[in-house]
């Protein structure tokens, strides 16, 4: 996976049983699995369909954050 592939803000992994956690996937993914419903892979390891965009202040994976902060410089 190239940097370029990161999404800059994370996705909601839209499950209604646990808190609202968003996870970085890989963002050409994205309107694939919104539109069609196809389940994406977090940076985790997470799998499931986009459903959201994060809002401001959203709580994020710390998995997923921690992997992402130690990606090469230059993501986007």
């Amino acid at each position: 996976m190239t940097s370029t592939e990161i999404l800059e803000k994370p996705v909601d992994q839209g499950t209604d049983d646990t808190p609202e956690m968003f996870h970085y996937v890989r963002k050409n993914k994205i309107a694939e699995s919104a539109v069609m419903g196809n389940f994406v892979v977090a940076l985790c390891g997470e799998t499931f369909p986009v459903t959201k965009s994060p809002k401001p202040g959203s709580p994020v994976c710390p998995e997923c954050e921690r992997i992402y902060k130690q990606l090469p410089a230059g993501r986007d």
